[in-house]
């Protein structure tokens, strides 16, 4: 396993994350599942866990609690709010109402004083940077988180809330989590510049683009990953963009079979090769997965497997540019580009 510094916080962070999305009713994993991955993730050098507060409505954060009990002090934890939990309206978005009380329970399901990275799961447009950013800077101050970060913000948000912290005199984010891999080359034109720029550190998630560059879709094959059964729509190959990834996954799989690489060491190694990239979030579902991820954590990809890479999804570019999740709510609401 590899380690490098979290943005400008001194942390030493491994290149891999475990994320813990999957950790409950949402991948079906039970709490001994949970322990064995966990206690198989420290083991192979992995010292940051991520979770949520709405994983699993919670669940994901206790099964995290329980599983690093008594080990706390050698694991970077890192969870997230903002996401709705529950039907009730206030219940969700940056506030300070909603950010002070969730973060307690957050803390509660985790059994744990204190979490090492609070993230803002996604921009609320409707509060405002100074809000969100006074809330977060007060609990770091009492002691309850140590760093502050955003998830999948696009870059001038990013940049509004470094402006906002610097005029306000308040706290810094500290990292930003966005979604990352070799179908999806967006960020590369304007997330990590940006984050480069302000010193961020950068976690990505889905570096294994929901299971298309796992190694088990191919083509003529049926698609069976876990998520086709609840998201169909983003792997139906009649849909332009999923027949896009398709081929760029045959192509893909060529390079990295004449490599001597596995699909997954291939999309790992070419997330964690970007040096504005501090680590990339692995989600796994079974022990299974989480050996095939963790059999990536050394591989470091040559300039020519780079090269082949970016003659099949060019810089910059996403296959799939509707799933980037960071589009303004006036392209996503008419109604609020027509008042």
């Amino acid at each position: 396993m590899q380690y490098g510094t979290l943005g400008r916080t001194g942390v030493q962070v491994s290149t891999l994350v475990l994320g813990a999305m999957n950790f409950g009713s949402l991948g079906r994993t039970t709490q001994d599942e949970v322990t064995a991955m966990v206690d198989a993730a420290l083991e192979g050098g992995i010292n940051l866990i991520d979770t949520a507060d709405m994983y699993s409505q919670g669940e994901s954060e206790e099964m995290v609690g329980k599983a690093i009990a008594g080990r706390r002090d050698d694991i970077v934890l890192a969870t997230k709010a903002s996401m709705p939990m529950g039907d009730e309206r206030n219940h969700q978005g940056s506030s300070r109402r909603w950010l002070v009380t969730e973060l307690d329970n957050s803390l509660r399901r985790l059994g744990v004083d204190h979490v090492d990275l609070y993230q803002i799961h996604r921009w609320d447009p409707s509060t405002s940077d100074e809000e969100t950013l006074s809330a977060l800077t007060d609990l770091q101050r009492a002691g309850k988180i140590r760093y502050f970060g955003s998830s999948t913000f696009p870059a001038y948000r990013i940049v509004q809330a470094e402006w906002a912290a610097r005029e306000n005199h308040l706290s810094r984010y500290v990292t930003e989590q966005p979604s990352y891999s070799i179908l999806q080359r967006g960020i590369e034109i304007h997330v990590l510049p940006v984050t480069e720029q302000y010193g961020l550190g950068v976690l990505v998630w889905s570096p294994l683009a929901s299971g298309w560059l796992s190694g088990a879709i191919r083509e003529g094959q049926d698609i069976t990953t876990s998520r086709s059964a609840f998201m169909p729509q983003r792997f139906d190959t009649a849909i332009p963009s999923n027949r896009a990834r398709l081929d760029a996954v045959e192509r893909l799989a060529t390079v990295a079979g004449e490599a001597g690489l596995t699909m997954i060491q291939l999309a790992l190694g070419f997330v964690t090769a970007h040096p504005a990239v501090t680590s990339a979030i692995i989600g796994p579902r079974t022990m299974d997965h989480l050996d095939s991820q963790l059999a990536a954590a050394d591989t470091v990809l040559s300039a020519d497997v780079l090269d082949a890479i970016d003659a099949i999804v060019a810089p910059g570019v996403d296959l799939a540019a509707h799933e980037k999740y960071d589009a303004p709510p006036a392209l996503l609401d008419a109604a609020q580009r027509r008042r």
